[in-house]
């Protein structure tokens, strides 16, 4: 029992929570898992070394899918499509016979995208490191998309932060503006003396939002992929945590 206190106190130092009422809470809730026929109870320390593991191993995935050449392009469920503001742009083209700068305007979005991803890792990464045991529970009890949720709410303004420079760079990189611009003017061109609306996306706020969306679904995948997929789960503690009862429900 004494051993139990102890281990307990040194983990609440390690996580850096103070509550005394979170930690009873938490040790409470030890986690059942059936190994060669026997019951044991996983410790707090393994519930959170578990999902810290899921997400890294996640993350990784992620961002080595993503921040390669066609990781958005090639990939229907993420690549960026031709920004909906500019739709009536992208009609006025094709019908002027720029089909081709149309395609290179998705493709140099899509590029710049992938550049960006890269950038993520790290962030994610200091994320998974702040995890406390009450979000650690929380996470592994919360079903499908649970994680994924847990890094959208704590990394986001830090990966626009990132992603916006990141992309600046990379649009010029891509030349996204070289193709973008001569189509967007002539379109304004012609609305000017039609008296119709004028486009004025910005890119960067385009790519970086859709950028981080993606790579936020393809966290999602992984996770769920080791929560449902036993296979999935390449290490032993993957295996003894997501096999709990609570971690399938």
């Amino acid at each position: 029992m004494k051993k139990n206190i102890a281990k307990v106190a040194l983990l609440s130092l390690t996580l850096g929570l103070s509550s005394c009422d979170v930690l009873e809470q938490a040790a409470q809730t030890a986690l059942e898992v059936s190994e060669n026929g026997a019951t044991t109870k996983l410790t707090n320390a393994e519930v959170i070394s578990g999902l810290k593991e899921a997400l890294t191993v996640g993350i990784s995935n992620s961002v080595n899918l993503t921040s390669v050449t066609d990781g958005f392009l090639g990939n229907a469920e993420i690549k960026l499509p031709w920004p909906e503001s500019a739709l009536a742009m992208k009609e006025k083209a094709i019908d002027l016979g720029l089909d081709a700068q149309v395609n290179k305007i998705v493709e140099t979005l899509n590029r710049a995208a992938e550049d960006a991803s890269a950038e993520a890792k790290p962030i994610f990464i200091n994320a998974i490191k702040n995890m406390s045991i009450e979000d650690g529970f929380a996470i592994l009890k919360g079903g499908e998309g649970a994680a994924t949720n847990f890094l959208r709410k704590n990394t986001t303004d830090q990966l626009v932060e990132a992603f916006s420079p990141k992309v600046q760079n990379s649009i010029e990189e891509v030349q996204l503006t070289q193709y973008w611009e001569p189509v967007a003017t002539k379109y304004n061109q012609i609305m000017k003396f039609t008296g119709g609306e004028q486009i004025t996306t910005d890119l960067n706020a385009y790519v970086t939002e859709k950028a981080i969306d993606g790579l936020f679904i393809m966290v999602e995948k992984e996770e769920n992929n080791i929560r449902q997929d036993p296979a999935a789960r390449v290490t032993d503690i993957l295996k003894k945590v997501f096999g709990s009862p609570e971690a399938q429900n």
